[in-house]
């Protein structure tokens, strides 16, 4: 049995989950996701609590198990509480700039950088050197992320660019100077 997949999810005050067939719609304070999940996974609601179980020990059917369970467990947490990555921008001159729905990064191109929200995406810059993304939706929240970070990806002789907050860059050594 999967350890994952057979752990109760439970829903908390102010989150209403709906199941259609193999259709799962969850509404909360944060928005609303929908997936479709596959049919051979049976999803039953009890009250506050969702169960994710299988029919049989199938190759493919343990292997959705603790997906399905993983990707609901995120849509509730989604939806009550939200995801966010945070960004730190590296480097001399290097900043981001909120104005109205867009950030303007600063990135030492010759001409500036412009991002703009996506549906169901916020960001924040609560400093020049820091972004913040929030969304419900784990998976896009992160894509988004990986899609900043990908305008200026850190070096690793003087770690310029844009990192995750947790991430940790590997410094190389740069030339020595001696040669004969």
């Amino acid at each position: 049995m999967s350890r994952i997949g057979r752990l109760p999810i439970t829903i908390p005050a102010g989150v209403d989950v709906t199941i259609d067939g193999s259709t799962v719609t969850v509404k909360g304070p944060k928005g609303v996701l929908s997936r479709q999940f596959h049919p051979n996974i049976a999803i039953e609601k009890d009250e506050s609590v969702l169960n994710v179980s299988r029919p049989n020990n199938a190759q493919q059917n343990r292997a959705l198990h603790g997906l399905t369970r993983s990707l609901l467990a995120n849509m509730v947490t989604g939806v009550s509480e939200g995801f966010k990555k945070e960004l730190e921008v590296n480097g001399i001159g290097y900043r981001a700039v909120k104005q109205g729905k867009q950030v303007v990064l600063n990135i030492g191109y010759s001409h500036q950088v412009f991002i703009e929200e996506e549906p169901g995406i916020t960001i924040e810059v609560p400093a020049p050197n820091k972004i913040i993304i929030l969304g419900a939706d784990k998976q896009q929240v992160g894509q988004f992320a990986a899609e900043v970070r990908e305008k200026r990806p850190p070096e690793p002789y003087k770690g310029k660019g844009i990192k995750y907050a947790t991430e940790v860059i590997r410094r190389k050594e740069g030339k020595t100077g001696k040669g004969k």
